[in-house]
């Protein structure tokens, strides 16, 4: 018999008024998830954090750091070179006094990008501050208020005396930010359900479909001399910029594939080439000996990422071979982090369509539908447990920038969806005392 969801409306109204009531602790929370300054391999106190107000609430708890060893065999695993003592997944289960619904995964990453010179930010970056509706810091939109919509959804539903009648996963994952290992270190660890719910700065839609990424480190060696002989040296900043502007053609030969991918055709530029950090040299008065750039770019849904970076090395040694000094001191490639494919989401299923449900009743708005240019984790989910992964979250604006901020009627929204999302979902039993 086909699912049909269906929410009554006494009790949406009862989980909308819950909700609204947690509010003020929700965004309080939130405000103390921002202050931990939880950047790569700094996650472990944003962690301990979560740790204990998961535990607080009765929770069955579950604490690790990734190991690389039981998940580099992986189809799904990115090379990494970074320690991972700090990368610490933590996830803490519900399990109801008998399984009647469906099983849920509330997944966030509480992992956070570096914020950039503080001096270019209104006020400090991890010291958050409510301006009107938005709530600033770094990681407020992406994504600790969703991270903590998933806790405050469920502290709704016992607020009115329920809980889920289904066993629910509340996720809080590392390294979504440059791999993707901590969701795919929680799957390997055996965390798997009927449906996932990420609540990414989506701006209350879903994303039906999402590019994959990889990240690659080029070293270009030079011959260093003193610069009063510039011209019998060879400058490797200069070769550099020389394959960074052929990586621009590459670019341009990627996004000319749009038309084979129906989410992404009406996007402007679908595949972007990102250099994102750039070094070299050692001193101003020689020719310099080495030159280093960091690059990110992106896969269309259904390309394999390993052929994908095959293409990568073979179109850069192309590229070395037309240069006079690369030709025969071609630069090495260094895979450094993400080899993640993209994914699409299949219309229809249940779970779209109970979540679906949730929004218009939580906003009186019909779900829409997109495609993402950023990686997200639910490829972990899609790709390879064949999970329905539900990406949806609040408006946000300066994530990855200056001045990152997040709407709070927007973060009170998301959390109503969510809970009327899993009251439908799991089914609801009367609270275990």
């Amino acid at each position: 018999m086909a699912f049909e969801p269906k929410i009554d409306e006494v009790l949406a109204e009862k989980i909308r008024m819950a909700v609204r009531e947690g509010m003020a602790k929700q965004i309080e929370f939130t405000q103390e998830l921002v202050r931990k300054p939880s950047t790569r391999g700094q996650e472990h106190t944003a962690q301990d954090f979560l740790y204990q107000e998961l535990q607080s609430r009765g929770y069955a708890m579950d604490r690790w750091a990734i190991d690389v060893a039981s998940i580099e065999n992986h189809p799904g695993f990115s090379p990494v070179n970074v320690s991972y003592d700090n990368a610490i997944n933590v996830v803490g289960s519900h399990r109801p006094r008998e399984e009647k619904g469906r099983s849920l995964i509330l997944n966030g990453h509480v992992d956070v990008v570096p914020t950039g010179p503080h001096d270019m930010w209104d006020k400090p970056p991890f010291e958050p501050h409510i301006e009107g509706d938005w709530l600033y810091g770094r990681g407020s939109g992406d994504m600790k208020a969703g991270l903590v919509a998933n806790i405050f959804a469920l502290d709704a539903l016992k607020r009115l005396g329920y809980q889920p009648a289904a066993t629910v996963h509340l996720q809080s994952v590392t390294e979504e930010e440059c791999t993707g290992n901590g969701a795919l270190s929680a799957l390997v660890r055996g965390y798997t359900a009927d449906a996932a719910i990420i609540p990414e700065p989506e701006d209350e839609g879903l994303v039906r479909s999402s590019v994959g990424v990889i990240w690659f480190r080029v070293h270009v060696k030079g011959h260093p001399v003193h610069v009063a002989a510039a011209g019998s040296g060879e400058n490797a900043i200069d070769a550099a910029i020389f394959l960074i502007a052929e990586l621009k053609e590459y670019e341009k030969a990627r996004n000319a594939l749009k038309v084979n991918h129906p989410h992404f055709a009406d996007f402007e530029k679908p595949i972007n080439v990102n250099i994102g950090k750039i070094e070299g040299g050692d001193w101003a008065s020689s020719v310099p000996a080495w030159c280093s750039f960091d690059v990110r770019t992106a896969l269309y849904p259904g390309e394999n990422a390993k052929q994908a970076a095959r293409e990568i090395e073979d179109f850069l040694r192309a590229s070395s071979a037309k240069h006079l000094f690369l030709a025969n001191s071609p630069p090495e490639i260094e895979f450094n982090g993400f080899m993640a494919e993209g994914f699409e989401l299949k219309e229809g299923s249940d779970a779209e369509n109970t979540l679906s449900v949730a929004h218009s009743t939580a906003t009186a708005r019909d779900l829409t539908t997109f495609g993402s240019l950023a990686y997200l984790d639910a490829r972990v989910f899609v790709l390879y447990d064949n999970m329905p992964c539900l990406v949806y979250g609040p408006v946000s604006k300066g994530i990855h920038g200056y001045n990152e901020a997040v709407s709070i009627k927007s973060i009170e929204n998301i959390t109503n969806t969510i809970a009327l999302f899993t009251a439908m979902w799991c089914g609801l039993e009367p609270l275990d005392s």
